[in-house]
């Protein structure tokens, strides 16, 4: 029984370190007025820029690789001198059967940003792993360049499970999605296994990510816990679909000290 109430309390007393470092990753840890655009305009690099609606269609996929190239309005690039720096999304997340899409549009667009795809029986990952198999073939074959595994989580549950090269908070279609306190626990896990093996995994925060100010944080809370080595797309990105807008309204507000009207800023 002491052995039981010993470990309780170790674990109720990580339990509120976790809880504590997140109010103070929310709270305290903001970036200065002055840096804000700078971090900004990092954080756009490491977005995968993600549609996965049950109708999309290949016209709004071309706006969303347009998007992806051009993420944030020319004009307010140059006014911080920032127009010249080939500024973009780390990639575009798309289902499978919209991976001929994204290809072409960014193609068109005259760019080789990646294309990610949500394959293996997404967002369950109950399919049969023939499927999933095949799935993952077809958007290879297709083009795309990085998939998003959705695992079959039984296997995690019940013990069978190796590493990867990325990890992921959630599918972005749960109740509950990226949230501080899984995060922390996630890139220490990242952290120990590095000290451990010497292998550098990425992690990618996804689902409910929608103002500039998180994202602040989730870079903050990366470079804090695994270092400035981790801040790089090939390390880190951000599943977002709607984060991209409101980063671009916080950069027009930096530029101009008004925020934007809906038409100054269309997601086009």
């Amino acid at each position: 029984p002491r052995l039981h109430n010993r470990r309780t309390w170790v674990s109720e007393c990580v339990f509120l370190s976790i809880l504590d470092l997140t109010e103070q990753i929310q709270a305290r840890r903001s970036v200065k007025k002055e840096w804000q655009a700078a971090w900004l305009l990092k954080a756009v690099t490491f977005i995968d820029l993600t549609t996965l609606s049950g109708d999309d269609t290949s016209s709004n996929i071309q706006r969303l690789c347009y998007k992806a190239k051009y993420p944030i309005r020319e004009d307010l690039l140059k006014a911080l001198n920032m127009h010249d720096k080939g500024i973009t999304t780390a990639a575009v997340c798309v289902y499978p059967a919209r991976v001929c899409d994204a290809v072409k549009a960014l193609k068109a667009a005259g760019c080789n940003i990646p294309v990610a795809s949500v394959a293996t029986g997404f967002p369950a990952g109950q399919t049969h792993l023939k499927t999933r198999l095949e799935e993952i073939r077809l958007a290879v074959e297709d083009g795309a360049t990085e998939i998003d595994v959705v695992i079959n989580r039984s296997l995690v549950l019940t013990g069978q499970w190796e590493g990867s090269d990325f990890i992921k908070t959630s599918t972005g279609k749960e109740t509950v999605n990226a949230t501080f306190p899984v995060a922390i626990v996630m890139l220490r896990a990242i952290r120990d296994f590095f000290w451990k093996t010497g292998n550098k995994i990425g992690f990618k925060p996804a689902g409910g990510i929608r103002s500039a100010k998180d994202s602040l944080a989730w870079l903050s809370l990366v470079k804090e816990e695994l270092g400035d080595e981790w801040l790089k797309p090939e390390l880190f990105r951000i599943g977002a679909s709607t984060l991209l807008s409101d980063i671009e309204r916080q950069i027009y507000h930096h530029v101009t000290g008004r925020y934007a009207a809906y038409h100054d800023l269309p997601m086009s």
